[in-house]
């Protein structure tokens, strides 16, 4: 991947087999590559530098370790922000791939890495509910984020290992062990599985986990209730809305969250009025409500910081979503 990201005068730092520096002979190793490529025999003098180059590699070895970590976390939260602020989708969807295949080269070298794993979750539960029309691919790609999801959480908290194969009296217990920093992954664990759950809406083993999801979301906002506050009242809004009330759905409540999300986003996030009208308005057949949140879709600006692919997406759904709002009220 990167040549050399740490470098001194004396010392190179390259990804090994574990993405970091497995060994003091990396370092060496490059030590001989590059700074004697004479075919020259090497002198006492040069042996005796080789030794201090190893030396110092032992030394610096767990801060060099720490600089690559670093690196990777940056450059997977400045990716998700590059992709957020992306006013073309069909950019995101043509690039996005080669991004999901970097972020399993570096999850293959930091493995229990919460952050690595939470950024490539998240990144695969988007791509495969937003961009992938065929359904076998999408089944595999929101399966890989929901089992990435997993292992965040299982990599925050120890505790939370196994936690989708509780019973929910069993998970619901398992929620109360977690902390404030576990509240990112179980973040990316509850969005992971929604976006799990959405590809497999025909598959009632899968949307019996819905309640599950709630209660994780819930706890996210006890854990910390400023982490992701506004995609955390989202989903809890389309968690009480995505079934009728005669199958369990929650409108009253769901309404609340809607409006509280929205108010949190101060009308940044668009996609908060579509699924509101998608959801809410539609199976309640509100078509006042409905027209009205997805005409303020339609004339609102969407290039907002950390909204604007979702909004532009979201002014598409809209249109879409008014063109057939004669035939479906």
């Amino acid at each position: 991947m990167w040549e050399s990201v740490f470098l001194s005068p004396r010392l190179f730092c390259i990804p090994a087999k574990n993405g970091l520096i497995s060994s003091a002979s990396h370092c060496l190793t490059v030590y001989n590559s590059r700074l004697y490529k004479s075919s020259k025999p090497i002198n006492v003098k040069h042996n005796k530098t080789r030794v201090t180059i190893l030396s110092l590699c032992l030394m610096l070895l767990g801060a060099c370790s720490s600089v690559m970590q670093s690196a990777t976390n940056d450059m997977a939260s400045n990716l998700s922000s590059a992709i957020m602020n992306q006013d073309d989708p069909e950019t995101v969807r043509d690039g996005a791939p080669a991004y999901l295949l970097l972020l399993d080269s570096f999850i293959a070298g930091s493995p229990d890495n919460p952050a690595m794993l939470a950024a490539a979750a998240e990144l695969y539960a988007a791509y495969g509910v937003i961009f992938v029309a065929d359904k076998e691919r999408a089944d595999r790609l929101t399966q890989r984020a929901l089992t990435y999801g997993q292992r965040s959480l299982c990599a925050s908290n120890k505790s939370a290992c196994g936690l989708h194969e509780l019973t929910f009296q069993k998970f619901e217990a398992v929620l109360q062990k977690l902390d404030k920093k576990d509240a990112a992954s179980l973040f990316t664990y509850g969005l992971s599985s929604i976006a799990y759950i959405k590809v497999h809406s025909d598959d009632w083993g899968a949307m019996t986990k819905l309640p599950g999801v709630e209660s994780a979301l819930k706890r996210v906002k006890t854990l910390d209730p400023e982490y992701q506050a506004v995609q955390v009242e989202h989903y809890l809004a389309v968690l009480n809305t995505i079934r009728p009330p005669a199958l369990g759905g929650n409108f009253e409540a769901g309404k609340s969250h809607f409006e509280r999300a929205m108010a949190l986003s101060k009308g940044r996030d668009l996609s908060i009025n579509v699924d509101f009208a998608r959801y809410y308005a539609r199976t309640l057949y509100d078509r006042e409500l409905h027209d009205k949140l997805l005409n303020e879709v339609m004339s609102a600006e969407p290039n907002q910081e950390g909204y604007t692919l979702f909004n532009t997406l979201a002014q598409r759904e809209a249109q879409e979503l008014l063109d057939s709002a004669d035939d479906y009220f």
